[in-house]
C-alpha cells in the first residue's frame, strides 16, 4: 500500500460518497467560479478601500493573479479534483489541519447570514417598480417625503446656493450635503437610522417588518431552489443559465446606463486613471483576490470536487481569473457611471457632496428613474442584483451541504432534512439584520474575510508544499493531468506569495479591528462566534487526531500530518494511481518536472 489508511490510525476510514454526482458540462465548473465574484458586498464596503484607480488600477491584479492567485486556485482545484471531496474531507492530504474545512464552514455560515440583505433590497425596489410613480423619483418623492426636516436632496440641488454655512465671525465652514431620493426611501423603513446613514448605538433595536417579509421571501425562493435542483447536474445546470441571464443584464444595463447625464465622462475617467489613482489599486485589488474564492474560502475546493478526474484545471484556472476580473470591471463601470451621474453639476468642488450611499443597490434606483421607461428598467436592473444574490447564496450552501455529507456519512440518508434545516436555521439568524443595527454595520462581517482568507491561504501553501511536499504534489498533478506544474510556480508560491499574504493579514488585522471599535456588540458577538472562535478548530482538531491515534507522540504526530485515504475515488483511477506510485520507473518519470 503506497498510502496510510485509517485503519493505520485508528480512526474510521474514509468512506466516499459514490452517489455525489459530477456537471453535466465540464464549463459548469467554471461558470460556479464566474459566481463567485458576483458577491458584491466588496462594493459596499468600498469607503475602506479605493475603487477609483480606474481600469489600468487592475494591473496589480494581474500581478496578483500571476503571482498566486492563479496558481492557488490550481491547488484549490487540485485538492477537490484529486480527492471529489468538499473543503472538510479534501484535508486527508494532511488530517492533522483537518480544523480548516470545519473554519471554511463557519466562514460560509457567517456570509450567508448577512448576505440576504443583497437579495432582499433588490426585491424591495422590483416589488415597487410596478407603481405608477416610482416612490424614489423626483416626482413620487414629494408624496411620502417630510420637505421640513431640513436635508437637501439631489432633486432640488442647484449650484447657486449658497455653498458655505459661515458663522457671525466668518471662521466655521460647513460642506453642504445632498441627500439620494432613493437611499432616503430605504431608510424611511427604519426611523432610528440618522441621515447620515449611521444607527446610534445607544438606541434601542428597531425590527422593519418590511425586511421581514422581504428576507422571507428570499429565503423561500432559496429553498425552492434546493427543491428543485438538489441534484449535482441539475444545480450545475441551474447556475449555468443564472449566470450567463446575470452577465447579460449587466451589459444591458450598462448599454442603457451609458446615456445617463455625466455617464460618459466617468467611463473616461475610468479608462483613463490618474498616477495617484492608479497606485491606489495597489492596496484594494487584493480584496477582489481574496474574494475569487469564494465567502468561505473552501468554495473552489468544494466545486471542483464534482469536476471530471482529467479536467484540466490549469487552463479553467486562468479562464476563471479572467472571467471574474470581467465582472469586477463591469460592476466598477457602473459604480463609476453613477457616481459621475451625480456629481457631474459639483466635479471639483470641496463645498458640495452627494451621499451615494450603496451605490450599485440604493444610488442607482433614482438615477434609473431619470431614464426613460423608467419602471421597465428598475425592475431590469435590480432582477440583475436579485440573481447575482441568488447565485452566491445558493451557490455557498451548496458547497457547505456536500462538504457535509462528504465528511459525515451519517448525514447522506437524511440530505433533504440536512438542506432544510440549514436553510431554516440561517434564515432565522438572518433576521437580525432586518433591525436598525443589522442593516448599518453588517459590512464588518464581510471585512473579516481579509483576515481569516488571508490565514486559510498561507496555512494552506504550508500543508500542500512543505508538509506534503511539492514533489508529490507536483507528482499528482501530472498524474491527473498528463501535464506539469512547473517548477517556477511552485518557487513563487513557496517563497514570494506568503509574503503578500502575510501583508494582507496584517492589514486585515487592522482593518477589523477599525471596523469592530465602531460597530454593533451583536455584530462582533456573532464575529467572534463564527470567524475567530472557529480559528481554534484548526490546532484543535489537530489535538484531538493526535490522541485518537496510538503511538508516541512524535510517532502520533508525523502520522497526523501524512496523508491518509488519500487517493482518487473511483476505482479505476485509484488502480492507476497506486500501479504509478509504488512503480519506480514510473515514479521517476511522473516526478521529473522541468526546471
Amino acid at each position: 500500500m503506497i498510502y496510510e489508511t485509517s485503519y493505520d490510525s485508528g480512526h474510521k476510514p474514509f468512506s466516499p460518497d459514490l452517489k455525489r454526482g459530477k456537471w453535466d458540462k465540464p464549463t459548469d465548473y467554471i461558470f460556479a467560479c464566474f459566481g463567485l465574484a458576483l458577491k458584491l458586498d466588496i462594493f459596499v464596503a468600498s469607503y475602506w478601500f479605493f475603487f477609483d484607480m480606474g481600469i489600468f488600477g487592475m494591473l496589480p491584479y494581474l500581478v496578483y493573479m500571476v503571482i498566486y492567485l492563479v496558481p492557488i486556485m490550481v491547488i484549490h482545484s487540485f485538492m477537490g479534483q484529486f480527492s471529489s471531496s468538499g473543503f472538510i474531507s479534501a484535508f486527508r492530504l494532511s488530517p492533522f489541519f483537518k480544523g480548516m474545512g470545519y473554519v471554511s464552514v463557519f466562514l460560509t455560515i457567517a456570509m450567508l447570514i448577512y448576505y440576504s440583505i443583497f437579495a432582499a433590497v433588490p426585491l424591495l425596489f422590483m416589488i415597487n417598480s410596478f407603481r405608477p410613480t416610482l416612490p424614489w423619483s423626483c416626482e413620487g418623492f414629494k408624496l411620502w417625503y417630510n420637505e421640513s426636516d431640513g436635508r437637501k436632496t439631489t432633486c432640488n440641488m442647484t449650484i447657486s446656493e449658497d455653498l458655505t454655512d459661515i458663522s457671525d465671525n466668518n471662521t466655521h465652514f460647513h460642506r453642504i450635503l445632498f441627500h439620494v431620493p432613493s437611499v432616503l426611501y430605504f431608510l424611511n423603513h427604519f426611523e432610528s437610522v440618522q441621515g447620515e446613514y449611521y444607527t446610534d448605538l445607544g438606541q434601542e433595536s428597531e425590527l422593519s417588518w418590511r425586511f421581514v417579509s422581504l428576507f422571507l421571501l428570499v429565503w423561500a425562493m432559496v429553498a425552492f431552489i434546493f427543491y428543485k435542483f438538489s441534484e449535482t447536474a441539475k444545480f450545475g445546470k441551474f447556475l449555468r443559465y443564472m449566470v450567463i441571464g446575470t452577465l447579460i443584464l449587466l451589459l444591458l444595463c450598462f448599454g442603457r446606463f451609458l446615456f445617463l447625464p455625466g455617464a460618459l465622462l466617468g467611463l473616461k475617467k475610468y479608462v483613463t486613471p490618474s498616477q495617484e489613482e492608479m497606485a491606489m489599486g495597489i492596496g484594494s485589488t487584493f480584496i477582489m483576490v481574496l474574494h475569487a474564492f469564494g465567502a468561505g474560502w473552501g468554495s473552489v475546493i468544494a466545486l471542483s470536487s464534482f469536476n471530471g478526474f482529467k479536467t484540466d484545471i490549469m487552463s479553467y484556472s486562468w479562464i476563471i481569473s479572467f472571467g471574474q476580473i470581467f465582472i469586477f470591471t463591469m460592476f466598477g463601470l457602473v459604480s463609476f457611471m453613477l457616481e459621475h451621474y451625480y456629481n457631474e453639476g459639483i466635479e471639483g468642488s470641496f463645498d458640495l457632496q452627494v451621499l451615494t450611499h450603496w451605490t450599485l443597490f440604493l444610488s442607482s434606483a433614482t438615477a434609473l428613474s431619470s431614464l426613460g421607461w423608467p419602471n421597465l428598467w428598475t425592475f431590469i436592473y435590480y432582477t440583475m442584483l436579485l440573481m447575482a444574490a441568488l447565485i452566491v447564496i445558493t451557490t455557498q450552501i451548496f458547497t457547505v451541504l456536500q462538504s457535509l455529507f462528504d465528511e459525515f456519512e451519517i448525514l447522506r440518508v437524511r440530505k433533504q432534512e440536512v438542506t432544510f434545516g440549514l436553510i431554516g436555521g440561517i434564515a432565522v439568524c438572518s433576521f437580525y439584520f432586518c433591525t436598525n443595527h443589522g442593516i448599518t454595520f453588517f459590512a464588518a462581517l464581510g471585512l473579516d474575510a481579509i483576515f481569516s482568507h488571508s490565514l486559510l491561504h498561507l496555512l494552506l501553501l504550508l500543508v500542500v508544499l512543505w508538509i506534503y511536499g511539492r514533489e508529490r504534489f507536483q507528482r499528482d498533478i501530472e498524474f491527473m493531468l498528463g501535464q506539469p506544474f512547473a517548477s517556477w510556480k511552485i518557487f513563487i508560491l513557496r517563497f514570494i506569495a506568503p509574503i503578500i499574504l502575510i501583508l494582507c493579514l496584517v492589514l486585515g488585522i487592522f482593518v477589523c479591528y477599525m471596523e469592530h471599535s465602531y460597530t454593533s456588540p451583536i455584530v462582533l458577538g456573532i464575529s467572534i462566534v463564527l470567524v475567530i472562535l472557529p480559528m481554534m478548530a484548526i490546532p484543535g482538531y489537530g489535538i484531538y487526531y493526535i490522541y485518537r491515534s496510538t503511538g508516541s507522540f512524535c510517532e502520533r504526530f508525523k502520522r497526523t500530518c501524512r496523508p491518509t485515504d488519500w487517493y482518487p475515488v473511483e476505482m479505476e483511477h485509484r488502480q492507476q494511481y497506486e500501479e504509478a506510485v509504488s512503480n519506480t520507473d514510473m515514479t521517476q518519470q511522473l516526478t521529473a518536472v522541468p526546471n
